[in-house]
């Protein structure tokens, strides 16, 4: 496989575009992992700086990396569904990954991690998986989508494992702290604070990637 490759999968609403990213090392891979993206309703996309540091991380922990396209976004067909649709097209990159990544010992274990929109949307995906007796590895969210926000939109995001990694910044303007507290807290679920980091982690990229690396390298 090539450093950098684009696929395009068969969706129900028609191409879903799919970056692929090859592991950091000719090592055996370690894992898959999958990366959604911010809101397309705007600007996000595959190509997000926080989603593109995610997948760096994982890539350096010797994971191939997949950022999927949400639909109506780049080369994936259809329209935004609020996160119902996309958890759907989110299953069928997972079951494709599984399948062309497959070892003669079986199924690589899966990553899920997703960025605002994108977060929200890993917890719907986690959810099924978990439900279909197939649970993902581990979960990362940042800045996840999480009770009312900014715009009139609500979202009631999934419970999660408790080792899910959960990423905020304490000045994030789109989905405030305290919502992701208040998502958090029923679920006894530990939450990483980076101090002075907005929604977008200007000039914090670094901390998430060595967050990422201290919590698979335990």
């Amino acid at each position: 496989m090539s450093k950098h490759e684009q696929v395009l999968l068969e969706g129900a609403a028609g191409a879903i575009e799919v970056f692929v990213d090859a592991a950091g090392t000719a090592e055996p891979l370690r894992g898959i992992a999958l990366i959604a993206h911010p809101h397309p309703l705007f600007g996000g996309t595959a190509d997000n700086k926080v989603v593109t540091t995610i997948a760096r991380a994982f890539r350096e922990l010797d994971y191939v990396t997949l950022r999927p396209n949400f639909r109506g976004v780049g080369g994936s067909a259809g329209v935004h569904d609020h996160g119902l649709a996309e958890s759907e097209d989110l299953l069928r990159v997972q079951a494709y990954a599984r399948k062309r990544f497959a070892t003669s010992s079986g199924t690589l274990p899966l990553a899920l991690a997703g960025f605002s929109f994108g977060a929200h949307v890993v917890t719907r995906v986690a959810k099924a998986l978990a439900e279909a007796g197939d649970p993902a590895e581990r979960l990362v969210l940042i800045g996840t989508a999480a009770g009312f926000i900014e715009g009139g939109r609500s979202y009631a995001t999934e419970a999660v494992p408790p080792d899910t990694v959960v990423i905020h910044g304490d000045r994030d303007e789109t989905v405030p702290l305290a919502n992701v507290l208040a998502w958090a807290e029923p679920l006894e679920l530990p939450v990483v604070i980076i101090p002075g980091a907005d929604h977008f982690f200007h000039r914090k990229l670094h901390i998430i990637r060595n967050i990422i690396h201290s919590a698979w390298r335990r």
